[in-house]
């Protein structure tokens, strides 16, 4: 396989990191619409998402990719759970931007990694290198010294991290791009979310309806604050070595991390900084391993 030339390589990087920086921005937009209830929320999300890519789609001329795939019933089914999977993380990550908990969703991030490699492991039969092991056994550590010292289970950001490390591993079997099974995702939750809306309004609870202009557009804007930061970063994945995208993946909550403590004034006493201290440290021996393992990999082939 060829290599990608430097000009493609610095494409990536750009594409990827525009990605991790709007994802690491998306707590403020679900601060500026908490006032909304996070199930309606999360139905305007799914709906608009619904909208942005089907226009999507058909400007890219890609709708035949998707009709292939709703003619492959294993694929849809796949994806039905994985959809379910990926409301459940929207649900959390929508209700604790709306608690005052981002500081807790940036730890669920922070952890995925290395849930990802542990995974890895159990279900895809991957051996753990000895640095790798330190790094999961440093993240068990973060957490119980939360549990027993704070006496408080980080819930939310395990809850955070499970759902998407399963999510992962569910869209790695399933043999279909980001985008075409992001789609179908969201296809699979239209129905569920138009009749909870429309039970809403039959209940006069629909809370679009009562709320100011600015809100409304908000809302709206909810198909691209999902669906932009992803095809953004499908174009640098396709680019970039997974070596590099890992290590530009904590951009995202390096930058959800410092909103959410100097903008918003989320509490982050001394015990609390040790857990993500801890998780740090974890990431660091985590990223340089993969380094120097990637570097080995290719003196090896290089040798050859």
């Amino acid at each position: 396989m060829d290599l990608p030339s430097r000009s493609e390589q610095l494409k990536g990087i750009y594409f990827a990191a525009a990605a991790f920086i709007m994802w690491g921005f998306v707590p403020v937009y679900f601060k500026w619409v908490d006032h909304i209830e996070p199930l309606e929320v999360l139905a305007h999300r799914v709906v608009w998402s619904v909208v942005f890519l089907a226009l999507f789609i058909a400007l890219t001329q890609r709708s035949g990719e998707v009709f292939q795939l709703l003619k492959r019933p294993r694929i849809v089914s796949s994806l039905a759970l994985s959809a379910l999977v990926i409301s459940l993380n929207w649900l959390v990550f929508i209700w604790a931007v709306g608690q005052e908990r981002i500081v807790e969703t940036t730890l669920g991030y922070f952890i995925n990694p290395l849930l990802n490699i542990l995974f890895g492991m159990m279900i895809f039969g991957e051996r753990l290198r000895f640095l790798q092991w330190l790094s999961v056994g440093l993240a068990a550590c973060a957490v119980a010294y939360q549990v027993f010292l704070l006496g408080e289970l980080p819930w939310v950001a395990l809850t955070l991290a499970c759902c998407f490390s399963t999510y992962s591993v569910l869209r790695k079997k399933i043999p279909v791009d980001s985008v075409s099974g992001l789609f179908i995702e969201t296809l699979w939750l239209l129905p569920i979310s138009l009749a909870y809306m429309g039970w809403l309004y039959s209940q006069n609870a629909f809370q679009v309806l009562s709320t100011d202009i600015d809100t409304v557009w908000l809302l709206l804007c909810a198909g691209l604050v999902t669906s932009l930061p992803l095809l953004a970063f499908a174009s640098g994945a396709r680019r970039l070595s997974l070596t590099l995208i890992g290590l530009l993946q904590y951009i995202g909550p390096s930058i959800a991390f410092m909103i959410a403590v100097f903008y918003y004034d989320e509490p982050m006493d001394q015990q609390r900084l040790m857990t993500f201290i801890i998780i740090w440290i974890a990431l660091a021996l985590f990223s340089i391993e993969g380094i120097l393992f990637q570097r080995r990999k290719h003196q090896q082939v290089v040798a050859q």
